[in-house]
């Protein structure tokens, strides 16, 4: 029996010390996962694989980006939320996270106890675009060939719920017009489909058509952010187009599961600010048509609270479904 005793009491002590050991791991002490709710490829899966890479740099460990593409990034943000809180699993997010608490019905998550904002990376434009050759010059024409003929001007987008076609949508209350609109799978579709002369404008990011307005066969109208765009310098804001105070842009998001330690967050955040300050990651979202936005997790939950109480109204005014 005192055998048995002296066992059992040096097994718990060799389990108390490897877990004071394990406690005591400087983060981190293995490999972090970036997860991205899109396919790879994208605009997302490109960011967070060049800021993942720059992350490991200062880290000391590997950065690897798994994406979970699919019900409108509810898997991937599903994925994090049942992660173990400690910063080996990270989520690198755009608007619909914002989004998807009003868009889906029950609310796949809860963004203030479930998630913990870490930090921003980035902010990409969305922008009104027409065909070259098409009659529709300016915003001014826009809305006037759309108050002429209520319902008849059709406005493509990515899909229902998409942070472009609620750009749209809140557009359409700002200027007091009514657009058709034609909800595609995808940004890629919808452009074609504005090229081939089947739908009259696209609003997408402004990462997807700057190729072919390079090309001379897409003109954008108007970029939705507050400021112009540097690779679009000669293209005004729709606030510059008689709509002041209008804003609507993509943004990328570094998150974390809710209950994440506040010294792991912090080396996160960190990292991810060296990340942006390096001239490959700004030179890749400036070719995109968009700016990189360092700045405090503090700055990252205001913008992610408001942006959900923004959106939230609209989806309920609106009504509007996902696909």
């Amino acid at each position: 029996m005192r055998h048995l005793f002296r066992t059992v009491a040096c097994t718990l002590a060799a389990l108390l010390t490897m877990g004071h050991a394990a406690a005591a791991d400087p983060y981190p002490s293995k490999p972090v996962k970036i997860l991205v709710g899109y396919s790879a490829g994208g605009a997302v899966d490109a960011i967070a694989r060049s800021v993942g890479q720059r992350m490991a740099a200062t880290l000391g460990q590997s950065v690897i980006v798994e994406n979970k593409p699919g019900a409108g990034t509810n898997i991937a943000v599903k994925a994090l939320t049942t992660a173990a809180p400690d910063g080996y699993t990270l989520l690198l997010a755009a608007n619909a996270l914002a989004v998807n608490p009003s868009l889906f019905e029950p609310a796949p998550y809860d963004l203030d106890r479930e998630l913990t904002p870490v930090a921003l990376v980035g902010r990409v434009p969305v922008v009104f675009t027409v065909r070259e050759e098409s009659a529709i010059k300016t915003v001014a024409q826009l809305v006037a060939t759309a108050k002429a003929k209520p319902g008849g001007l059709t406005v493509a987008t990515p899909g229902n719920g998409s942070t472009p076609h609620l750009a749209m949508e809140l557009f359409q209350h700002t200027a007091g017009l009514q657009l058709r609109h034609v909800p595609y799978k995808g940004g890629a579709q919808a452009i074609t489909d504005v090229l081939g002369g089947h739908v009259d404008v696209v609003a997408v990011n402004a990462l997807e058509v700057l190729p072919l307005v390079k090309a001379g066969k897409l003109r954008v109208l108007a970029v939705m952010s507050a400021e112009r765009s540097a690779v679009l310098p000669g293209v005004p804001t729709v606030a510059e187009s008689g709509y002041p105070g209008f804003e609507a842009s993509v943004w990328y998001g570094f998150v974390a599961p809710a209950g994440t330690p506040k010294p792991v967050l912090t080396a996160v955040h960190d990292a991810v600010e060296k990340a942006l300050d390096s001239k490959e990651v700004r030179e890749q979202l400036a070719a995109a048509g968009g700016v990189v936005l360092p700045g405090t997790s503090e700055q990252f939950a205001k913008l992610l609270k408001s942006d959900a109480a923004r959106y939230g109204k609209l989806i309920r005014e609106a009504g509007i479904k996902p696909d």
